[in-house]
């Protein structure tokens, strides 16, 4: 059994030497062990807080992002909107403007054609006023030949002539 129990002298010399090595570690190697540990704790949680900041952040630029596109696209279907109505607008001006240029052309070709339609009838009235003529002319000649016609002619005449 002796092997089993130590000596007292033993268990006292290791009991100093635990004792001396337990303060060399406290002064030399616990102080700097625990303050890599607390400067290691402390990077941990700056990380921590630098990632949670940043998630913030990402959390807030996507936000950011997400309402520029909304805005983006309400402007874009302003755009689009705007745009379509401009569109139809000159349409119609332009379908107007082809009535009332049609319309007036109308108009005008009516007037022309009116205006054709009378000189025409003016010059027809001209011609048949000249062949009217021509032939009176033609028949008078042939008919006042003759002296005692031509007295006949006057005397009739004279006598649907009532004097005043």
């Amino acid at each position: 059994m002796e092997l089993i129990t130590p000596e007292p002298g033993l268990v006292i010399w290791a009991t100093i030497s635990f004792l001396i090595l337990l303060y060399i570690l406290g002064k030399y190697a616990w102080k700097p062990i625990l303050a890599a540990v607390a400067e290691r704790e402390q990077s941990i949680q700056t990380a921590l807080s630098q990632a949670e900041a940043v998630r913030e952040e990402m959390a807030r630029l996507t936000n950011e992002n997400e309402a520029l596109l909304k805005q983006a696209r309400a402007e874009r279907d302003a755009i689009l909107h705007e745009a379509t109505k401009v569109k139809n607008q000159i349409i119609s001006d332009a379908k107007e403007a082809a009535q009332t240029q049609g319309a007036r052309m109308l108009e005008n070709a009516r007037a022309e054609i009116n205006n054709q339609k009378l000189i025409a009838i003016a010059d027809m009235k001209n011609q048949i006023a000249t062949l009217s003529l021509e032939i009176a002319e033609k028949v008078l000649r042939k008919q006042f030949e003759d002296q005692k016609k031509q007295d006949e002619l006057v005397k009739e005449l004279l006598k649907g002539v009532k004097l005043s």
